[in-house]
């Protein structure tokens, strides 16, 4: 996948992930695509770990496991700077 398929299949999984979750989360069009590329690796990394393969070399995984991914990474930053406003 080219460098704009990843822009769009993280904007689309970082919306989503950000509709799934309630609450308010503060962030723009960059953020939102960042959140569903990082959410890729980090569902990657989570089925790594799950079929016990070689977590040591995550690869992104599919739009569901991005969606997962994006949707553990909302969890933590809400958890981490939830109390806090801008």
């Amino acid at each position: 996948m080219g460098l704009l398929g990843w822009i769009i299949f993280g904007f689309f999984a970082g919306l989503i992930a950000r509709a799934v979750l309630p609450g308010d989360q503060r962030m723009g069009c960059i953020g939102t695509t960042v959140l569903g590329v990082a959410g890729a690796f980090v569902g990657g990394f989570l089925t790594s770990i799950w079929r016990g393969t070689n977590w040591r070399d995550p690869e992104p995984t599919g739009f569901l496991g991005a969606i997962l991914g994006a949707v553990v990474l909302l969890l933590v930053s809400q958890a981490a700077f939830g109390g806090r406003s801008r």
